[in-house]
């Protein structure tokens, strides 16, 4: 016994559990790894020889299929598992505009897909990404259900494009391609809409937060706040059970 209350003491305040901190090492960050060191090795198969050997292409299909699968899988399983690490936050995307632009960049060398369609989906790609690092501190916004059908709708396209695909496929492809771009262009858009109105809401709050603040300052200055309140009460000599000043 030492003899202190145990309200004097903290005995009522209990320690707040230990935050479980997720290591670098784990199942999401390796995945998004993989899909980093996949991008050479997929740049090497579609490119080998001239670039056009059905069977070299298969293989660079299958290493963008696999990149695909990947990016699937790492953000639900940090987020499902609590395994979201900055290392995490920084790979990921990256990963993803890296395969994405390999491949585009790739199929335009090779006179396989226009340079326009290349640059349209590039442009979009970095401009949304330095956008989020324009709105973060503003707060982030979700991914949308256009969001991941462009995705998907990219991947589809690029993957058929890396195939050697001849006759029916290979018009299909291209219109494939038409929704993936189409896809790209409005959920590009609309992001944009969302990130001014989110940066928006966000100056007005840190302008209110401000103005509040300044408020409160300018009250304490004038006697009018907490320690000017206190005083008051004091000398009107009503005080509360607990200590509290009341008027």
């Amino acid at each position: 016994m030492t003899g202190v209350p145990a309200s004097a003491a903290g005995g009522h305040h209990r320690p707040a559990p230990a935050v479980r901190t997720a290591g670098l090492w784990n199942i999401a960050n390796v995945l998004t790894m993989v899909r980093l060191l996949l991008v050479p090795a997929f740049v090497m198969l579609l490119m080998h020889g001239d670039g056009y050997d059905p069977a070299w292409r298969s293989f660079a299909w299958a290493a963008f299929a696999i990149a695909m699968i990947t990016d699937l899988f790492d953000g639900h399983l940090a987020r499902q598992y609590d395994l979201v690490t900055d290392f995490g936050k920084i790979a990921d995307p990256i990963a993803d505009k890296a395969i994405m632009g390999a491949a585009l960049i790739c199929l335009s060398v090779l006179d396989d897909l226009p340079w326009w369609v290349t640059g349209v989906i590039l442009f979009r790609e970095l401009g949304i990404t330095l956008m989020r690092f324009w709105v973060i501190k503003h707060g982030v916004i979700p991914a949308s259900r256009g969001g991941k059908l462009k995705t998907l709708a990219q991947g589809t396209a690029v993957g058929m494009y890396v195939l050697m695909l001849t006759g029916p496929l290979a018009s299909f492809r291209w219109w494939v391609m038409a929704v993936a771009v189409a896809l790209t262009v409005v959920t590009g858009l609309d992001y944009v809409r969302q990130a001014v109105a989110l940066r928006r809401a966000g100056l007005a709050e840190a302008r209110a937060v401000q103005a509040e603040e300044r408020a409160r300052a300018a009250a304490e200055a004038h006697g009018d706040g907490p320690a000017g309140s206190a005083g008051a009460a004091g000398r009107s000599g009503a005080v509360a059970d607990d200590g509290n000043s009341v008027r």
